[in-house]
């Protein structure tokens, strides 16, 4: 198979394009991180806006996990520049980072794909998207020296059923103790960039309020039930870039034989809005365990 690489295309902007400077911040958030010792995650929800944003909040989730327990990694990310109503693969057999290169378990993606449920991402495509790439360099970082692969998946602008379908085709690799699961989703968008200015006047401020709505979203998805978080949607429309990797990751856990608990470890917004001019984006992470 010939070489395709993906280049880190947002490198030098939205983090570190220098490898010494990138793995110490990278390190640095690492450490000043908390994990419930002894126990590894099965999968975990994290943010992929700029590190500097929410690098900090990245570290919650990959804190948790046991390197040495993990041979292959999902990466699911939503698409913020194509719309499509299905889930792509990457045609890349290479992510290059500034941390090395990461290479794509091509037989698992031509499993996928021989499934004929997925579509397939133009290297422009892949490139363009930020969800899946931010995440690379954490893994790259938390991996270090160990062998693993990658299989990058863009997942679209799915309704509730396709969620519930590709989480039923999903579901078995979670049952394989060496595949790790990463959900690319950043929380609510907040101000009249984004189209978005909810405000309930029973919170003093506007970010208080934007808090408490994600911590509705947030309780829902520890719920583990695909169908409230869905309804909560509905309900409060909130921006959350990631809801369907997100929906997606509900139904494979519903579709599991094996029970899983979903716990928010750590959140955060780029600012705190005061007034209606401003602005802001939430951040939150979410680690998956085996077990109840």
């Amino acid at each position: 198979m010939p070489r395709i690489a993906r280049r880190p295309t947002h490198a030098g902007s939205w983090y570190d394009d220098d490898a010494i400077l990138l793995s110490q911040k990278i390190t640095d958030w690492m450490e000043a991180a908390t994990a419930e010792p002894g126990v590894h995650a099965r999968a975990i929800i994290g943010p992929h806006a700029g590190h500097s944003y929410c690098g900090r909040v990245m570290a919650y989730a990959y804190k948790q996990i046991d390197p040495s327990k993990v041979s292959r990694i999902f990466l699911l990310g939503p698409s913020h520049h194509v719309h499509t109503r299905k889930c792509l693969l990457s045609t890349a057999t290479i992510y290059s980072t500034p941390l090395g290169d990461v290479h794509i378990d091509s037989d698992t993606v031509a499993e996928l794909r021989a499934s004929g449920e997925f579509g397939d991402m133009e290297l422009a495509v892949d490139e363009a998207e930020h969800s899946l790439e931010l995440h690379v360099p954490f893994i790259a970082h938390h991996m270090g020296q160990r062998p693993y692969k990658l299989v990058p998946i863009m997942v679209g602008a799915l309704r509730p059923e396709s969620e519930a379908h590709y989480g039923r085709l999903l579901s078995p690799y979670l049952e394989d103790p060496g595949n790790l699961f990463v959900f690319s989703s950043d929380f609510c968008h907040w101000g009249s960039r984004f189209g978005y200015t909810f405000f309930d006047n029973s919170h003093k401020t506007i970010h208080q309020c934007i808090k408490w709505l994600d911590r509705q979203g947030m309780d829902m998805i520890e719920k583990g039930d695909p169908a409230a978080f869905t309804d909560y949607l509905r309900q409060y429309g909130n921006t959350i870039c990631g809801r369907h990797p997100i929906g997606v990751c509900l139904n494979m856990l519903q579709h599991g034989r094996v029970p899983h608990t979903i716990k928010f470890t750590q959140y955060d917004q780029s600012s705190r809005c005061l007034r209606p001019q401003d602005s802001s984006v939430s951040y939150a992470s979410a680690v998956i365990t085996a077990g109840q």
